[in-house]
């Protein structure tokens, strides 16, 4: 349900509303943009007289959401949500760009890659400690020195670090090490991890949608770690599965406008696990640009052939530069 207030209504009357709602047992999400303030109410609201909200002199106006996400829907929230990372920000018309390698493999590979994309304009450095691999012997990350040797590269260049977290027991050393908390494909719907970051964690959380997953079901999973209390989440299409075997998946771009129209929640693309193929890379990067996205997540790596993980997608640090430079002329034609 949402409440919209009339623009004369004092903070006292708006604090009684929200007080005497909260004692009929549900959540009050209060918005307030330019000229609208919106009270969103989440949990059984059928308990609650429409037409007694509408006969308050603050009221504007009620409406009662069909829509099982609550708190990621727009209509709750009608301003983009900017998130903010160290002193990156995504959404809301500021667009990052997030670039690393697939894991971190040693001190000199992350270390150069981060110099390397900071220098091409990257704002945020990505890397796993932890890797869901397929194969059981294939190789599964440093773990904790990984995390460490993340946030080294972040002091050494002030990038932000994006790192993907598999297991709520590791959530400390993450709250520690890392500034935007992962949760992966495979893990889209792994409800009670989604719980834990929502309860447990106010960094934000970036989540990306399932292989085979709808954009419903993503936008319920972002509702699971904002019904927990942490609203800083970031919405990532990385592909879907499809019957196409030219790609390793098919990359949504139709999710972008689309999570946009119902969502006020940050979108950003990740054209290396939408193609698995680093010479797709360019052309699907300007095309989510173009589509409006709020930003990118690229796999970069000092030397691909020799990559320990996912090294056919990754760009080098030249081919990334010469994207990202066409990534700002893209953004600067559609501003215009």
């Amino acid at each position: 349900m949402i409440i919209t207030l009339r623009a004369n209504s004092s903070q006292q009357q708006v604090d009684h509303l929200t007080e005497w709602v909260e004692r009929q047992g549900l959540k009050v999400h209060l918005s307030k943009g330019e000229t609208t303030t919106i009270l969103g109410l989440v949990g059984d609201t059928t308990r609650i007289d429409q037409r007694t909200l509408e006969g308050l002199e603050i009221v504007e106006k009620v409406i009662r959401i069909t829509d099982p996400f609550k708190s990621a829907n727009r209509k709750f929230h009608p301003d983009d949500t900017v998130v903010a990372a160290g002193g990156a920000r995504i959404g809301g018309g500021h667009f990052g760009l997030i670039a690393g390698p697939c894991s971190v493999e040693s001190p000199g590979q992350i270390f150069e890659v981060a110099r390397r994309v900071k220098a091409a304009g990257a704002t945020m450095l990505r890397g796993g400690a932890f890797k869901p691999r397929t194969s059981p012997y294939d190789f599964q990350g440093l773990h904790k020195d990984g995390l460490h040797l993340l946030a080294q590269a972040r002091q050494e260049t002030g990038l932000p670090v994006v790192s993907e977290i598999m297991n709520s027991n590791d959530l400390p050393l993450f709250e520690e090490h890392v500034d935007v908390i992962q949760v992966g494909a495979r893990n889209m719907q792994n409800f009670d991890l989604l719980r834990e970051l929502g309860r447990q964690s106010k960094k934000p959380i970036l989540i990306k949608r399932g292989l085979a997953n709808t954009i419903k079901e993503l936008l319920m999973s972002a509702e699971y770690v904002m019904a927990g209390g942490n609203h800083n989440v970031i919405l990532c299409e990385r592909g879907i599965r499809t019957f196409e075997s030219y790609t390793r998946n098919t990359l949504d771009i139709s999710a972008i406008p689309v999570i946009k129209e119902l969502s006020h929640l940050p979108v950003v693309i990740d054209p290396s696990h939408a193609c698995g193929t680093a010479r797709y890379v360019k052309a699907l990067s300007l095309g989510a640009a173009a589509a409006g996205a709020d930003g990118l997540m690229i796999e970069v790596h000092g030397n691909p052939a020799g990559a320990l993980c996912d090294g056919p997608q990754a760009l080098t640090p030249e081919q990334f530069d010469d994207v990202a430079q066409q990534i700002r002329r893209i953004r600067e034609v559609v501003a215009s």
